[in-house]
Protein backbone atom coordinates (compact mmCIF):
# COMPACT_ATOMS: atom_id res chain seq x y z
CA UNK A 1 0.00 0.00 0.00
CA UNK A 2 1.00 3.62 -0.28
CA UNK A 3 1.86 3.73 3.44
CA UNK A 4 4.67 1.22 2.90
CA UNK A 5 6.31 3.46 0.34
CA UNK A 6 5.94 6.47 2.65
CA UNK A 7 7.71 4.67 5.47
CA UNK A 8 10.43 3.47 3.09
CA UNK A 9 10.95 7.05 1.87
CA UNK A 10 11.37 8.30 5.44
CA UNK A 11 13.93 5.58 6.18
CA UNK A 12 15.84 6.39 2.99
CA UNK A 13 15.72 10.10 3.76
CA UNK A 14 16.98 9.60 7.32
CA UNK A 15 19.82 7.51 5.97
CA UNK A 16 20.70 10.30 3.56
CA UNK A 17 20.60 12.87 6.37
CA UNK A 18 22.92 10.99 8.69
CA UNK A 19 25.39 9.82 6.04
CA UNK A 20 25.33 13.20 4.31
CA UNK A 21 26.39 15.03 7.48
CA UNK A 22 29.83 13.36 7.32
CA UNK A 23 30.38 14.23 3.66
CA UNK A 24 32.16 17.53 3.04
CA UNK A 25 31.01 17.68 -0.57
CA UNK A 26 27.36 16.65 -0.85
CA UNK A 27 26.45 18.91 -3.77
CA UNK A 28 24.06 17.47 -6.35
CA UNK A 29 24.78 18.21 -10.01
CA UNK A 30 22.45 18.39 -13.00
CA UNK A 31 23.30 20.02 -16.31
CA UNK A 32 21.20 23.14 -15.76
CA UNK A 33 20.92 23.40 -11.97
CA UNK A 34 23.13 22.49 -9.00
CA UNK A 35 22.36 22.55 -5.27
CA UNK A 36 24.88 22.26 -2.47
CA UNK A 37 22.61 19.72 -0.79
CA UNK A 38 19.49 17.89 -1.94
CA UNK A 39 18.25 17.51 1.61
CA UNK A 40 17.55 20.00 4.37
CA UNK A 41 17.31 18.95 8.03
CA UNK A 42 15.57 21.38 10.42
CA UNK A 43 15.41 20.71 14.18
CA UNK A 44 12.02 19.76 15.59
CA UNK A 45 12.30 22.84 17.82
CA UNK A 46 12.27 25.07 14.74
CA UNK A 47 14.97 26.94 12.87
CA UNK A 48 16.48 27.73 9.47
CA UNK A 49 18.90 25.96 7.14
CA UNK A 50 20.64 27.34 4.04
CA UNK A 51 21.78 25.72 0.82
CA UNK A 52 23.34 27.24 -2.31
CA UNK A 53 21.66 27.04 -5.72
CA UNK A 54 23.60 27.54 -8.96
CA UNK A 55 21.40 27.84 -12.07
CA UNK A 56 22.24 28.42 -15.73
CA UNK A 57 18.73 29.67 -16.51
CA UNK A 58 15.58 30.98 -14.84
CA UNK A 59 14.36 28.64 -12.09
CA UNK A 60 11.31 28.18 -9.85
CA UNK A 61 9.80 25.84 -7.31
CA UNK A 62 6.84 23.96 -8.77
CA UNK A 63 3.41 24.50 -7.21
CA UNK A 64 2.57 20.97 -6.14
CA UNK A 65 1.09 21.42 -2.65
CA UNK A 66 -2.67 21.49 -2.41
CA UNK A 67 -4.32 24.16 -0.26
CA UNK A 68 -8.02 24.73 0.40
CA UNK A 69 -9.16 28.37 0.49
CA UNK A 70 -12.50 30.12 0.81
CA UNK A 71 -13.82 32.26 -2.05
CA UNK A 72 -15.90 35.42 -1.63
CA UNK A 73 -19.12 33.50 -2.24
CA UNK A 74 -18.33 31.17 0.65
CA UNK A 75 -17.48 28.13 -1.47
CA UNK A 76 -14.18 26.27 -1.33
CA UNK A 77 -11.46 26.41 -3.94
CA UNK A 78 -8.26 24.42 -4.38
CA UNK A 79 -5.01 26.22 -5.08
CA UNK A 80 -1.44 24.94 -5.31
CA UNK A 81 1.63 26.43 -3.63
CA UNK A 82 5.40 25.93 -3.78
CA UNK A 83 5.71 24.74 -0.18
CA UNK A 84 3.45 23.22 2.49
CA UNK A 85 2.02 25.62 5.07
CA UNK A 86 4.58 24.73 7.73
CA UNK A 87 7.63 25.51 5.57
CA UNK A 88 8.89 28.76 4.00
CA UNK A 89 11.70 29.34 1.50
CA UNK A 90 13.40 32.71 1.20
CA UNK A 91 12.94 32.71 -2.59
CA UNK A 92 10.66 30.59 -4.80
CA UNK A 93 11.94 31.74 -8.21
CA UNK A 94 14.92 33.50 -9.70
CA UNK A 95 17.32 33.91 -12.58
CA UNK A 96 20.63 32.44 -13.67
CA UNK A 97 23.49 32.62 -11.19
CA UNK A 98 24.10 31.71 -7.58
CA UNK A 99 21.37 32.05 -4.95
CA UNK A 100 21.31 31.20 -1.28
CA UNK A 101 18.03 29.55 -0.28
CA UNK A 102 16.97 29.72 3.37
CA UNK A 103 14.47 27.10 4.54
CA UNK A 104 12.58 27.90 7.75
CA UNK A 105 10.06 26.06 9.94
CA UNK A 106 8.58 26.92 13.31
CA UNK A 107 8.73 24.45 16.19
CA UNK A 108 6.70 21.27 15.69
CA UNK A 109 5.19 18.88 18.20
CA UNK A 110 6.11 15.94 15.98
CA UNK A 111 8.35 15.25 13.02
CA UNK A 112 7.32 15.99 9.44
CA UNK A 113 8.86 15.89 6.00
CA UNK A 114 8.21 17.02 2.45
CA UNK A 115 9.74 16.95 -1.01
CA UNK A 116 10.08 20.19 -3.02
CA UNK A 117 10.42 20.27 -6.82
CA UNK A 118 12.70 22.90 -8.38
CA UNK A 119 12.58 23.32 -12.17
CA UNK A 120 15.26 24.92 -14.35
CA UNK A 121 15.90 24.57 -18.08
CA UNK A 122 13.60 21.58 -18.45
CA UNK A 123 15.21 19.68 -15.56
CA UNK A 124 13.77 19.02 -12.10
CA UNK A 125 15.83 18.98 -8.91
CA UNK A 126 14.20 17.36 -5.86
CA UNK A 127 14.97 18.80 -2.44
CA UNK A 128 13.93 16.77 0.59
CA UNK A 129 13.13 18.69 3.77
CA UNK A 130 12.75 16.90 7.08
CA UNK A 131 11.99 18.32 10.50
CA UNK A 132 12.51 15.85 13.31
CA UNK A 133 11.40 12.28 12.70
CA UNK A 134 8.23 12.04 10.57
CA UNK A 135 5.80 9.47 11.97
CA UNK A 136 2.20 8.52 11.32
CA UNK A 137 0.18 8.68 14.54
CA UNK A 138 -2.74 6.37 15.21
CA UNK A 139 -5.35 8.64 16.74
CA UNK A 140 -8.98 9.09 17.67
CA UNK A 141 -11.08 11.81 16.09
CA UNK A 142 -10.72 13.86 19.27
CA UNK A 143 -6.93 13.59 19.10
CA UNK A 144 -6.97 14.68 15.45
CA UNK A 145 -9.16 17.67 16.32
CA UNK A 146 -6.82 18.71 19.13
CA UNK A 147 -3.62 18.03 17.18
CA UNK A 148 -1.54 20.35 14.97
CA UNK A 149 -2.19 21.02 11.29
CA UNK A 150 0.12 19.38 8.68
CA UNK A 151 0.64 16.32 10.89
CA UNK A 152 -0.31 12.98 9.30
CA UNK A 153 -2.74 10.82 11.26
CA UNK A 154 -4.16 7.33 10.96
CA UNK A 155 -7.72 7.19 12.25
CA UNK A 156 -10.49 4.58 12.27
CA UNK A 157 -14.19 5.36 12.34
CA UNK A 158 -17.62 4.94 10.83
CA UNK A 159 -18.72 6.68 7.64
CA UNK A 160 -21.67 8.84 8.73
CA UNK A 161 -22.33 10.78 5.49
CA UNK A 162 -20.84 11.12 2.00
CA UNK A 163 -20.82 14.64 0.54
CA UNK A 164 -19.06 14.03 -2.80
CA UNK A 165 -18.74 10.69 -4.59
CA UNK A 166 -16.16 11.86 -7.16
CA UNK A 167 -13.44 13.36 -4.97
CA UNK A 168 -14.40 11.35 -1.90
CA UNK A 169 -15.52 13.98 0.58
CA UNK A 170 -17.18 12.37 3.59
CA UNK A 171 -17.54 12.35 7.37
CA UNK A 172 -15.80 9.90 9.69
CA UNK A 173 -16.85 9.51 13.31
CA UNK A 174 -15.80 7.45 16.29
CA UNK A 175 -16.90 7.53 19.92
CA UNK A 176 -14.80 10.67 20.54
CA UNK A 177 -15.99 12.97 17.73
CA UNK A 178 -16.23 13.53 13.99
CA UNK A 179 -13.85 14.81 11.29
CA UNK A 180 -14.28 15.66 7.61
CA UNK A 181 -12.38 13.76 4.92
CA UNK A 182 -11.66 16.17 2.05
CA UNK A 183 -10.49 13.99 -0.83
CA UNK A 184 -9.86 10.24 -0.92
CA UNK A 185 -7.20 8.56 -3.07
CA UNK A 186 -7.98 5.27 -4.81
CA UNK A 187 -5.90 2.08 -4.53
CA UNK A 188 -3.31 3.41 -7.00
CA UNK A 189 -3.08 6.81 -5.28
CA UNK A 190 -5.16 8.66 -7.89
CA UNK A 191 -7.78 11.35 -7.20
CA UNK A 192 -11.39 11.57 -8.45
CA UNK A 193 -12.02 7.82 -8.28
CA UNK A 194 -13.76 7.43 -4.95
CA UNK A 195 -16.52 5.22 -6.34
CA UNK A 196 -13.99 2.47 -7.11
CA UNK A 197 -13.44 1.95 -3.37
CA UNK A 198 -17.07 0.97 -2.73
CA UNK A 199 -17.27 2.88 0.53
CA UNK A 200 -20.81 3.36 1.89
CA UNK A 201 -22.41 5.07 4.87
CA UNK A 202 -22.07 2.76 7.86
CA UNK A 203 -18.76 1.20 6.78
CA UNK A 204 -15.88 1.21 9.26
CA UNK A 205 -12.88 2.72 7.48
CA UNK A 206 -9.25 3.31 8.50
CA UNK A 207 -7.51 6.16 6.68
CA UNK A 208 -4.32 8.17 6.93
CA UNK A 209 -3.60 11.68 5.74
CA UNK A 210 -2.44 15.16 6.77
CA UNK A 211 -4.64 17.38 8.93
CA UNK A 212 -5.77 20.85 7.99
CA UNK A 213 -8.33 23.20 9.52
CA UNK A 214 -10.75 25.03 7.22
CA UNK A 215 -12.60 27.69 9.21
CA UNK A 216 -13.85 25.61 12.14
CA UNK A 217 -13.87 22.31 10.23
CA UNK A 218 -11.09 19.82 10.97
CA UNK A 219 -10.16 17.85 7.85
CA UNK A 220 -7.83 15.12 6.68
CA UNK A 221 -6.90 15.89 3.07
CA UNK A 222 -6.42 13.40 0.21
CA UNK A 223 -6.36 10.42 2.51
CA UNK A 224 -5.07 6.94 1.75
CA UNK A 225 -7.51 4.18 2.66
CA UNK A 226 -5.81 1.56 4.85
CA UNK A 227 -8.76 -0.74 5.56
CA UNK A 228 -12.50 -1.00 4.84
CA UNK A 229 -14.85 -3.07 7.02
CA UNK A 230 -18.24 -3.27 5.33
CA UNK A 231 -21.22 -2.52 7.55
CA UNK A 232 -23.58 -5.40 8.23
CA UNK A 233 -26.59 -3.06 8.13
CA UNK A 234 -27.74 -0.49 5.58
CA UNK A 235 -30.88 1.37 4.55
CA UNK A 236 -32.09 0.16 1.16
CA UNK A 237 -35.12 2.44 0.75
CA UNK A 238 -37.65 4.63 2.53
CA UNK A 239 -41.43 4.83 2.36
CA UNK A 240 -41.32 8.65 2.09
CA UNK A 241 -39.51 10.54 -0.68
CA UNK A 242 -36.46 12.53 0.46
CA UNK A 243 -37.10 11.34 4.04
CA UNK A 244 -39.24 14.47 4.49
CA UNK A 245 -42.48 14.34 6.51
CA UNK A 246 -45.21 17.00 6.33
CA UNK A 247 -46.12 19.53 9.01
CA UNK A 248 -48.97 17.25 10.12
CA UNK A 249 -46.49 14.49 11.04
CA UNK A 250 -46.86 10.80 10.22
CA UNK A 251 -44.85 7.61 9.75
CA UNK A 252 -41.74 6.85 7.73
CA UNK A 253 -40.62 3.24 7.21
CA UNK A 254 -36.99 2.19 6.71
CA UNK A 255 -36.40 -0.99 4.64
CA UNK A 256 -33.08 -2.54 5.65
CA UNK A 257 -30.46 -5.10 4.72
CA UNK A 258 -29.09 -6.66 7.91
CA UNK A 259 -26.49 -9.44 8.17
CA UNK A 260 -25.99 -9.09 11.90
CA UNK A 261 -27.88 -10.29 14.96
CA UNK A 262 -31.01 -8.19 15.35
CA UNK A 263 -31.91 -4.60 14.53
CA UNK A 264 -31.86 -1.69 16.98
CA UNK A 265 -32.71 1.97 16.47
CA UNK A 266 -31.59 5.11 18.27
CA UNK A 267 -33.14 8.59 18.21
CA UNK A 268 -31.09 11.62 19.32
CA UNK A 269 -32.11 12.89 22.75
CA UNK A 270 -32.95 16.34 21.34
CA UNK A 271 -35.52 14.83 18.94
CA UNK A 272 -37.33 12.49 21.32
CA UNK A 273 -40.01 15.07 22.06
CA UNK A 274 -41.30 14.83 18.47
CA UNK A 275 -39.91 11.59 16.99
CA UNK A 276 -40.52 8.04 18.23
CA UNK A 277 -40.09 4.41 17.11
CA UNK A 278 -43.46 3.01 16.05
CA UNK A 279 -42.31 -0.55 15.24
CA UNK A 280 -39.35 -2.82 14.47
CA UNK A 281 -39.87 -6.00 12.42
CA UNK A 282 -37.49 -8.80 11.39
CA UNK A 283 -37.70 -11.28 8.54
CA UNK A 284 -36.01 -11.29 5.15
CA UNK A 285 -36.50 -7.51 4.86
CA UNK A 286 -36.23 -5.95 8.32
CA UNK A 287 -38.05 -2.65 8.78
CA UNK A 288 -38.06 0.15 11.32
CA UNK A 289 -40.93 2.64 11.40
CA UNK A 290 -40.46 6.09 12.92
CA UNK A 291 -43.38 8.38 13.83
CA UNK A 292 -43.24 12.19 13.85
CA UNK A 293 -45.65 14.37 15.83
CA UNK A 294 -47.35 17.43 14.26
CA UNK A 295 -44.96 20.35 13.95
CA UNK A 296 -46.00 23.75 15.24
CA UNK A 297 -42.53 25.26 14.94
CA UNK A 298 -40.03 25.65 12.12
CA UNK A 299 -38.40 23.00 9.93
CA UNK A 300 -36.62 20.33 11.93
CA UNK A 301 -34.55 17.21 11.41
CA UNK A 302 -32.99 14.31 13.29
CA UNK A 303 -30.30 11.82 12.30
CA UNK A 304 -31.39 8.37 13.45
CA UNK A 305 -29.02 5.43 13.88
CA UNK A 306 -29.78 1.82 12.91
CA UNK A 307 -27.60 -0.80 14.61
CA UNK A 308 -26.81 -4.49 14.55
CA UNK A 309 -24.31 -6.67 16.41
CA UNK A 310 -22.09 -9.59 15.46
CA UNK A 311 -19.50 -11.27 17.69
CA UNK A 312 -19.66 -8.39 20.12
CA UNK A 313 -18.97 -5.79 17.44
CA UNK A 314 -21.46 -3.03 16.61
CA UNK A 315 -22.28 -1.95 13.06
CA UNK A 316 -24.35 1.13 12.24
CA UNK A 317 -26.11 3.05 9.48
CA UNK A 318 -27.44 6.57 9.76
CA UNK A 319 -30.17 8.47 7.92
CA UNK A 320 -31.61 11.92 8.53
CA UNK A 321 -35.37 12.41 8.85
CA UNK A 322 -36.72 15.86 7.96
CA UNK A 323 -40.05 17.46 8.82
CA UNK A 324 -41.52 20.59 7.34
CA UNK A 325 -42.51 23.28 9.78
CA UNK A 326 -44.38 26.51 10.10
CA UNK A 327 -42.60 29.67 8.98
CA UNK A 328 -41.71 31.99 11.87
CA UNK A 329 -42.26 35.67 11.08
CA UNK A 330 -40.17 37.80 13.41
CA UNK A 331 -38.09 40.92 13.80
CA UNK A 332 -34.45 40.89 12.76
CA UNK A 333 -33.40 41.20 16.40
CA UNK A 334 -35.34 38.05 17.29
CA UNK A 335 -33.87 36.28 14.25
CA UNK A 336 -30.33 37.17 15.31
CA UNK A 337 -31.02 35.88 18.82
CA UNK A 338 -32.37 32.54 17.56
CA UNK A 339 -30.31 29.34 17.46
CA UNK A 340 -28.70 28.01 14.30
CA UNK A 341 -31.01 25.37 12.82
CA UNK A 342 -33.51 24.33 10.18
CA UNK A 343 -36.35 26.62 11.27
CA UNK A 344 -37.57 28.85 8.43
CA UNK A 345 -37.89 32.57 9.25
CA UNK A 346 -39.67 35.36 7.40
CA UNK A 347 -37.84 38.70 7.57
CA UNK A 348 -38.83 42.03 6.04
CA UNK A 349 -36.54 44.99 5.85
CA UNK A 350 -34.88 47.66 3.74
CA UNK A 351 -31.88 46.61 1.65
CA UNK A 352 -29.05 48.71 3.08
CA UNK A 353 -26.19 47.21 1.10
CA UNK A 354 -25.77 44.86 -1.86
CA UNK A 355 -22.50 43.09 -1.04
CA UNK A 356 -22.45 40.77 -4.07
CA UNK A 357 -25.34 41.03 -6.52
CA UNK A 358 -24.35 37.92 -8.48
CA UNK A 359 -25.05 35.68 -5.49
CA UNK A 360 -27.63 37.85 -3.74
CA UNK A 361 -25.44 38.56 -0.71
CA UNK A 362 -27.15 41.56 0.88
CA UNK A 363 -27.86 43.34 4.17
CA UNK A 364 -31.42 44.11 5.27
CA UNK A 365 -32.55 46.26 8.20
CA UNK A 366 -35.78 46.74 10.12
CA UNK A 367 -36.52 48.78 13.26
CA UNK A 368 -34.74 46.27 15.51
CA UNK A 369 -31.48 45.56 13.72
CA UNK A 370 -29.64 44.50 10.58
CA UNK A 371 -28.94 41.03 9.20
CA UNK A 372 -26.61 39.66 6.54
CA UNK A 373 -28.30 37.44 3.96
CA UNK A 374 -25.89 34.91 2.48
CA UNK A 375 -27.49 34.35 -0.89
CA UNK A 376 -30.95 35.00 -2.31
CA UNK A 377 -31.83 32.08 -4.57
CA UNK A 378 -29.31 30.57 -6.99
CA UNK A 379 -26.50 32.41 -8.74
CA UNK A 380 -28.00 35.22 -10.85
CA UNK A 381 -31.50 35.07 -9.31
CA UNK A 382 -31.10 38.25 -7.29
CA UNK A 383 -29.94 40.22 -10.32
CA UNK A 384 -33.00 39.04 -12.27
CA UNK A 385 -35.27 40.45 -9.53
CA UNK A 386 -33.89 43.93 -10.19
CA UNK A 387 -33.72 44.75 -6.49
CA UNK A 388 -31.46 47.54 -5.30
CA UNK A 389 -30.33 49.38 -2.20
CA UNK A 390 -33.32 51.06 -0.55
CA UNK A 391 -35.92 48.54 -1.72
CA UNK A 392 -38.08 46.79 0.89
CA UNK A 393 -37.89 43.01 0.64
CA UNK A 394 -39.40 39.98 2.37
CA UNK A 395 -37.25 36.85 2.49
CA UNK A 396 -37.52 33.33 3.86
CA UNK A 397 -34.46 31.51 5.17
CA UNK A 398 -32.69 29.70 7.98
CA UNK A 399 -30.64 31.12 10.82
CA UNK A 400 -27.03 30.35 9.98
CA UNK A 401 -23.66 31.47 11.22
CA UNK A 402 -20.17 32.07 9.86
CA UNK A 403 -17.17 32.55 12.16
CA UNK A 404 -19.52 33.43 14.98
CA UNK A 405 -21.50 36.02 12.98
CA UNK A 406 -25.22 35.41 12.49
CA UNK A 407 -26.64 35.34 8.96
CA UNK A 408 -29.62 34.17 6.96
CA UNK A 409 -28.73 31.22 4.74
CA UNK A 410 -30.58 29.86 1.73
CA UNK A 411 -32.61 33.03 1.33
CA UNK A 412 -35.77 32.71 -0.77
CA UNK A 413 -37.43 35.79 -2.24
CA UNK A 414 -41.12 36.21 -1.31
CA UNK A 415 -42.12 39.81 -2.11
CA UNK A 416 -40.84 43.37 -2.30
CA UNK A 417 -41.66 47.05 -2.69
CA UNK A 418 -39.58 48.98 -5.16
CA UNK A 419 -38.42 52.29 -3.69
CA UNK A 420 -37.85 55.21 -6.07
CA UNK A 421 -35.34 57.87 -5.13
CA UNK A 422 -36.71 61.38 -5.89
CA UNK A 423 -36.01 65.00 -5.02
CA UNK A 424 -38.34 66.91 -2.71
CA UNK A 425 -39.78 68.76 -5.70
CA UNK A 426 -40.43 65.51 -7.54
CA UNK A 427 -42.05 63.96 -4.47
CA UNK A 428 -44.57 66.80 -4.27
CA UNK A 429 -45.79 65.98 -7.80
CA UNK A 430 -46.56 62.32 -7.00
CA UNK A 431 -50.05 60.97 -6.41
CA UNK A 432 -51.09 59.78 -2.97
CA UNK A 433 -50.74 56.00 -2.56
CA UNK A 434 -50.36 53.61 0.38
CA UNK A 435 -48.11 51.08 -1.39
CA UNK A 436 -45.76 53.23 -3.49
CA UNK A 437 -42.55 54.09 -1.67
CA UNK A 438 -40.10 56.92 -2.27
CA UNK A 439 -36.71 57.77 -0.87
CA UNK A 440 -36.08 61.46 -0.24
CA UNK A 441 -33.12 63.39 1.16
CA UNK A 442 -33.01 66.87 2.63
CA UNK A 443 -31.70 68.97 5.46
CA UNK A 444 -33.65 68.85 8.74
CA UNK A 445 -35.13 72.36 8.85
CA UNK A 446 -37.46 72.05 11.84
CA UNK A 447 -38.51 69.37 14.36
CA UNK A 448 -42.22 69.55 15.14
CA UNK A 449 -42.38 66.50 17.44
CA UNK A 450 -39.14 64.97 18.69
CA UNK A 451 -40.78 61.87 20.17
CA UNK A 452 -42.29 60.62 16.93
CA UNK A 453 -39.91 62.39 14.58
CA UNK A 454 -42.36 64.77 12.91
CA UNK A 455 -40.12 67.20 11.05
CA UNK A 456 -39.54 69.30 7.97
CA UNK A 457 -36.92 68.54 5.31
CA UNK A 458 -35.60 71.31 3.11
CA UNK A 459 -33.77 71.31 -0.22
CA UNK A 460 -33.24 74.67 -1.86
CA UNK A 461 -36.46 76.61 -1.42
CA UNK A 462 -38.62 73.48 -1.05
CA UNK A 463 -39.84 72.21 2.31
CA UNK A 464 -41.45 68.80 2.85
CA UNK A 465 -43.25 67.61 5.96
CA UNK A 466 -42.33 64.15 7.26
CA UNK A 467 -45.06 62.72 9.44
CA UNK A 468 -42.98 60.44 11.63
CA UNK A 469 -39.36 59.37 11.36
CA UNK A 470 -39.28 55.79 12.65
CA UNK A 471 -36.18 53.59 13.19
CA UNK A 472 -37.11 51.15 10.42
CA UNK A 473 -39.62 48.79 8.88
CA UNK A 474 -42.06 47.12 11.28
CA UNK A 475 -41.85 49.64 14.13
CA UNK A 476 -45.10 49.97 16.10
CA UNK A 477 -46.13 51.48 19.42
CA UNK A 478 -43.21 52.57 21.59
CA UNK A 479 -40.71 51.26 19.02
CA UNK A 480 -41.62 54.28 16.88
CA UNK A 481 -40.54 56.73 19.55
CA UNK A 482 -37.31 58.68 19.99
CA UNK A 483 -35.61 57.76 16.72
CA UNK A 484 -34.16 61.28 16.39
CA UNK A 485 -32.59 61.16 19.84
CA UNK A 486 -31.38 57.57 19.51
CA UNK A 487 -29.60 58.33 16.24
CA UNK A 488 -28.49 61.83 17.25
CA UNK A 489 -30.39 63.58 14.44
CA UNK A 490 -30.73 67.35 14.83
CA UNK A 491 -31.67 70.45 12.86
CA UNK A 492 -29.09 71.03 10.14
CA UNK A 493 -28.31 67.35 9.59
CA UNK A 494 -28.86 65.73 6.21
CA UNK A 495 -31.50 63.00 6.53
CA UNK A 496 -32.73 60.31 4.12
CA UNK A 497 -36.09 58.63 4.75
CA UNK A 498 -38.34 56.18 2.90
CA UNK A 499 -42.10 56.50 2.89
CA UNK A 500 -45.35 56.86 0.97
CA UNK A 501 -47.02 60.12 -0.11
CA UNK A 502 -50.21 61.28 1.51
CA UNK A 503 -51.98 64.61 2.00
CA UNK A 504 -53.38 65.98 5.28
CA UNK A 505 -55.51 69.14 5.33
CA UNK A 506 -54.17 70.01 1.90
CA UNK A 507 -50.49 69.58 2.90
CA UNK A 508 -48.44 66.88 1.09
CA UNK A 509 -46.32 64.74 3.42
CA UNK A 510 -44.14 61.68 3.76
CA UNK A 511 -46.32 59.37 5.79
CA UNK A 512 -44.52 57.08 8.26
CA UNK A 513 -40.97 57.82 7.20
CA UNK A 514 -38.48 54.98 7.66
CA UNK A 515 -35.03 56.12 8.69
CA UNK A 516 -32.43 55.17 6.06
CA UNK A 517 -29.34 57.28 6.80
CA UNK A 518 -28.13 60.69 7.90
CA UNK A 519 -25.05 62.92 7.92
CA UNK A 520 -24.23 65.29 10.73
CA UNK A 521 -24.00 68.97 9.87
CA UNK A 522 -20.41 70.18 9.50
Amino acid sequence: MKMKYSILSVITLLSAVFTGCSDDNDAVYLNEVQVSSSYVAIPVGGGSETITLRASDNWEFDKVFQKIVQKEDGTKDTIYTETPDWLTVSQVSGGAGETELVFHAEAALDGRSTELQLSCGGQTQLINVIQGLATVSEATCAEVIAGPDSKTYMVKGTVTAIANTVYGNWYLADETGQIYIYGTLDKSGAEKNFASLGIEVGDIVTVQGPKTTYGTTVELVNVTVVKIEKSLIKVDSLSVDDATLPVEGGDIKFYLTCKGDGVYADIPEAAKDWLSIASVTGGSVPTVTFRAAPNTGGDRSATVTLKTMQKGKEYTAETTIYQKGAIVACSIADFLAAAVGDTQYRLTGVITNVAKAEYGNIYIRDYSGEAYVYGVGAKGDFEKLGLKEGDIVTLLGKRGEYKGAAQMTGGVYESSFSVTEVTLDEFLTKADATDVYYKVTGTVDEVANATYGNLYLKSGDTRLYVYGCYPGWGATGDFRKNCLADKDIAVGDELTVIGVKSTYNGTPQVNGGLYFSHKKAE
